[in-house]
């Protein structure tokens, strides 16, 4: 076995184990060690693809030197080394671009706790995107639920309370539907080790065996993981969440969290139920069903909202609809473009909380619509920033939205049923998305008649009563620049990434 091939277990291992670190470190501390295991995971990742890509096949890691039943299994292939190496760019990211707003909106002596928690998440998602047990993915799928959580109340105020009680009691509900879907599927094949399932789902589906019990099993494990990821109508607590917790978690919640469950469905449906018996389900006409509603009514809710936050938070409803329904299209073009989709918002959706954060601080902390008049002119770089994921957002060309947009187009055509619906529901949202972003990149470069007090606003935010110069924000900055950039290399350079999601979905086999 070649030494690279531990890399996917150290990983998961490191951010394990770092997350106890930080909890006798004070916040300073805590955050370089967070730091440098983020960037140690990313190369970490990235080196694996590098060994996978060059080998061009998967390869199966067995902790502990068992195969199962007794053993635990890591299957790394190309889509996982990448998404791993992916995710934890966007981590780095929102916590660089967070670094303010934490230490001005968390209590000095608990900042260490917050570090931990988000050791704790990156364990989960990078467990989540290489585990071969299904059983193991539950783990760290309630891992995953508890950390979020924390994120959300270590603000500590009455609106984060409530939204993380929200935001708990949907996925404990969501994490049950999974487990007993799990169980069930236990109960009909004898197996959690996805590829050992995926063999007996071979036979039992060829026979007809046990047809209902299965079905019962992959509906209930979708279900679940819908709830657990926000799509319309079990996205009640995602508003809030997002809205009033701190920079860092909004933009990591966005961007990553809800990812990691999409992608975990996504495995179940190829690597343990087979996508053929997925298809003769119907169950991807209901999550197709479900996400164009959420691509409608998300965009609707957005509409009505005077928080910018709140606002960019329902605009997530509608685009997690969007990666439902490529998925319910059934076809392996609707799952690259969902997966496409799922690195397009992840990056654009941290890149709006981030520039939000910006516009806001320019505006005397306060990020209701009335208030943030004119501030991409007196924050000019987040003013840009926000123009730019809102023109992907929109699915201007240049943008990862267009590609994304022009994908999920492209899997539609031919498509007997699915064809009209799709493109019906994209020009809908498409037009819908415009309406609120424009409307919102207008206001911002529309100048703010004088009153007193602004001037002093100009240069310096405020949030909870500390001041905080933008022009001595370089960290943000930087981030906001580095988001930009992402951007736009996912919108210039699509054919490579397109490439290698195929690649990955033909390993997932």
């Amino acid at each position: 076995m070649d030494f690279v091939q531990n890399f996917p277990f150290i990983s998961i291992i490191l951010t394990l184990f770092s997350g106890p670190l930080c909890s006798v470190l004070n916040g300073k501390q805590a955050r370089r060690v967070n730091t440098a295991v983020i960037v140690a995971d990313g190369i970490l990742s990235f080196l694996v693809l590098g060994y996978v890509a060059a080998a061009g096949q998967p390869f199966v890691y067995r902790m502990g030197h068992f195969s199962a039943p007794w053993g635990n299994e890591i299957r790394v292939g190309i889509l996982e080394a990448f998404m791993a190496g992916f995710f934890c760019v966007i981590m780095l990211l929102c916590m660089l671009g967070g670094i303010r707003e934490r230490e001005v909106q968390i209590e000095e002596g608990k900042q260490n706790l917050y570090y931990v928690m988000v050791n704790l998440l990156l364990c989960s998602l990078l467990a989540l995107i290489y585990t071969n047990d299904l059983f193991t993915a539950y783990v760290f799928v309630e891992i995953n639920t508890i950390s979020a959580c924390g994120l959300i109340m270590i603000r500590q105020t009455g609106r984060t309370f409530e939204a993380a009680t929200r935001y708990m009691i949907m996925s404990l509900l969501g994490s049950g539907l999974l487990l007993l879907g799990i169980c069930y599927l236990y109960a009909v094949t004898g197996h959690l080790l996805m590829s050992n399932i995926r063999e007996q789902v071979g036979v039992i589906s060829a026979t007809g065996q046990y047809h209902i019990s299965l079905m019962v099993a992959l509906g209930l494990m979708s279900v679940g993981l819908a709830i657990k990821s926000a799509l319309y109508p079990f996205h009640a607590w995602l508003p809030d969440a997002y809205g009033y917790s701190t920079l860092s978690s909004s933009a990591i919640l966005s961007s990553l969290v809800s990812k990691g469950y999409i992608f975990l469905l996504i495995k179940i449906f190829y690597r343990v139920i087979g996508f053929d018996v997925v298809w003769e389900s119907k169950v991807v006409n209901v999550l197709f069903v479900f996400g164009i509603a959420g691509m409608i009514m998300g965009s609707l809710s957005a509409m009505k909202e005077s928080n910018l936050r709140r606002m960019i938070a329902y605009s997530s409803v509608a685009q997690i609809g969007y990666i439902y329904m490529g998925l319910g299209l059934a076809t392996e073009a609707g799952s690259v473009a969902s997966i496409y989709h799922v690195l397009s918002h992840a990056a654009t959706k941290s890149l709006l909380f981030v520039a939000a954060s910006g516009l806001a601080d320019a505006s005397g902390g306060s990020d209701r619509f009335r208030d943030i008049t004119g501030a991409g002119l007196r924050n000019k770089l987040a003013g840009i920033a926000f123009m730019a994921g809102s023109l992907s957002m929109v699915g201007m060309p240049m943008f990862s939205g267009f590609i994304s947009k022009l994908f999920f187009a492209q899997a539609a055509v031919g498509h007997a049923h699915k064809m009209f619906p799709t493109f019906i529901a994209l020009a809908i949202s498409t037009i819908l998305n415009a309406i609120y972003f424009m409307k919102t990149v207008i206001r911002i470069y529309t100048p703010m008649q004088k009153k007193e007090g602004v001037e002093g606003e100009a240069e310096t935010g405020r949030v909870e009563g500390r001041s905080i110069p933008i022009r001595e924000q370089p960290v943000k900055s930087a981030a906001l620049i580095c988001f930009i950039v992402l951007n736009l290399m996912l919108g210039l350079n699509s054919d490579p990434l397109i490439r290698l999601i195929q690649s990955g979905i033909e390993m997932f086999d």
